[in-house]
């Protein structure tokens, strides 16, 4: 069976699955994906969470700012009404430690995010993002269904002043993704064989798709840490170990340590245990290790500076084919001088 054929067949079987979603019990699903998990997990063994090709250098990869020997970012997903309370909570503990993040906001969603909050948000230096449309699982259902979307997307983006993207449950094609006038899309992973759609982008680098002549450029932004509901909720980890091991080799390749943690899947002290939430000390731990273990060889910061920041230092990459054809790796993309004499 060729690569186009199988790419094919499990876009349909996503299509059927996000059109019966809905209709299934959430303990239903998550048993299903959780016994899936179990059988492919020593599969992957060698690729997950550390693949190693994803740690090579790209040809002409500049640096990071200030002399920092590697970044890191921290953005959040805000699927529910339930996260939605939690994000001024989870803002004052960053910000106690010293760190900002992104908040995705799902703009046509189960809730509204109010004007309000986005600008108190802003005002204590945290960055706004766009988290889908409806968060459905029906953003790429068709490329006219797209262009209808890509539409709303960036007028709530100019409405809101957001300079980057990422799509529902981690689905993408990032060809349709030049229609959307943001800096960044961060809808991608190095290595994640748990998601719906598994291609990993192979690298732990952030880069420039260009996608051809005359089209809009903007920086592809893959999360490199495993995100918080794969680790807690999925494969039922105890503790952020697997967090902290894979900081330390991507602090030790110079790559993008990005982390997706959910605010709906957070639990507070003195809030009741449950199925759906994992202790946020664990993702507490994550950021004092950062701050107190790679203390001044960290660049922390948010998703809208490294997109400008590669954007500045970046002449393009050359257009791999449709994203069926991931994974691709690092040391297949250029930047600067070489990128375009390639191009």
């Amino acid at each position: 069976m060729t690569l186009a054929l199988r790419y094919s067949g499990r876009v349909i079987t996503r299509r059927l699955y996000y059109k019966v979603k809905p209709h299934l019990p959430w303990r239903l699903r998550m048993a299903v994906r959780r016994y899936l998990a179990r059988r492919k997990r020593p599969a992957f063994a060698a690729s997950w969470p550390i693949d190693t090709a994803a740690g090579h250098v790209p040809l002409g990869w500049p640096g990071w700012p200030e002399a920092r020997e590697f970044a890191f970012l921290v953005t959040h997903d805000v699927e529910g009404p339930e996260g939605l309370a939690k994000c001024r909570r989870l803002a004052d503990l960053e910000m106690q430690l010293g760190f900002r993040s992104s908040f995705n906001f799902v703009p046509e969603g189960t809730y509204q995010v109010t004007y309000d909050m986005r600008s108190a948000l802003a005002a204590d230096g945290f960055e706004i993002g766009i988290h889908d449309l409806h968060h459905d699982g029906k953003l790429y259902a068709s490329r006219q269904r797209f262009r209808e979307n890509a539409a709303k997307i960036n007028r709530y983006a100019r409405e809101w002043g957001a300079a980057g993207f990422r799509s529902g449950f981690m689905l993408h094609n990032l060809d349709w993704l030049h229609e959307l006038e943001l800096d960044y899309d961060a809808s991608t992973f190095d290595t994640d064989p748990f998601e719906p759609q598994p291609d990993g982008v192979g690298t732990i680098f952030p880069f420039l798709w260009q996608g051809g002549a005359g089209r809009r450029g903007y920086v592809e932004l893959p999360y490199t840490l495993p995100q918080d509901s794969t680790l807690f909720l999925l494969l039922r980890e105890t503790s952020p170990d697997i967090w902290l091991r894979k900081l330390d080799w991507i602090a030790d390749c110079g790559g993008m340590a990005l982390v997706n943690v959910h605010p709906d899947y957070l639990r507070f002290p003195g809030e009741k245990a449950g199925a759906r939430t994992f202790p946020v000390e664990h993702y507490l731990e994550l950021l004092k290790h950062v701050r107190d273990r790679h203390a001044g060889r960290f660049w922390h910061a948010l998703p809208r500076d490294v997109a400008r920041y590669v954007k500045a230092h970046s002449a393009g990459v050359r257009s791999l084919g449709p994203s069926y054809l991931f994974p691709q790796r690092a040391d297949r993309l250029e930047f600067g001088a070489q990128a375009a004499a390639a191009t």
